[in-house]
């Protein structure tokens, strides 16, 4: 019996300290907390430039090669090249051709790369600050938005990470109806 009511005691004991552990959950959608980055507008015109000095040079350098070679293979006179050079002149050309077909999807692919890449920094500062927005609220754990299909309007964290940040918010996405940001204490 005695030590039926030990257990008994112990499991209260384990329960109650474990009720006593506070569980915090905060979220944000840190896709548009970035977004309103000053540095984002940056990143936008540095891809632009991009796409104009690298990408589009590129493509014309790639026509220009593939109407030489086609030009040349296009003579009647070749039969006074060998064979492995005009092979190998159709090989290069075909290649040409292959980048020029598929431009737009190889262009796209590189134009992510270096987005990815420019906004790389800016998501880890972002990162950085939810990470101590949630330990000065005293959050356990932050989410992303979409994995709620209802949350309370008050651990939305934009709000306190922008101000972190010291980004200034459209007042769209500012807390309706004047809630406090979270973790504020109210009137």
């Amino acid at each position: 019996m005695k030590r039926i009511f030990t257990v008994l005691m112990v499991a209260m004991g384990l329960i109650a300290g474990s009720a006593s552990a506070q569980i915090k959950i905060g979220y944000i959608r840190i896709d548009d907390m970035v977004s309103l980055m000053p540095e984002t507008a940056k990143v936008d015109t540095m891809l632009q430039k991009y796409q104009i000095d690298s990408l589009n040079p590129r493509l014309k350098l790639e026509v220009e090669s593939f109407q030489y070679k086609d030009s040349i293979l296009s003579k009647t006179d070749t039969f006074k090249t060998p064979k492995s050079v005009l092979n190998q002149m159709k090989l290069e050309r075909d290649n040409h051709l292959y980048f020029i077909n598929n431009f737009q999807q190889l262009a796209q692919q590189a134009v992510q790369s270096k987005q990815d890449e420019l906004l790389s920094p800016i998501y880890s500062k972002v990162y950085d600050a939810i990470k101590a927005v949630a330990k000065e609220k005293a959050y356990t754990h932050v989410l992303s938005q979409d994995a709620f299909l209802v949350a309370p309007e008050g651990d939305n964290l934009l709000i306190a990470v922008a101000t972190k940040l010291k980004v200034k918010l459209p007042p769209q996405l500012q807390a309706p109806g004047g809630a406090k940001p979270a973790g504020s204490k109210p009137n």
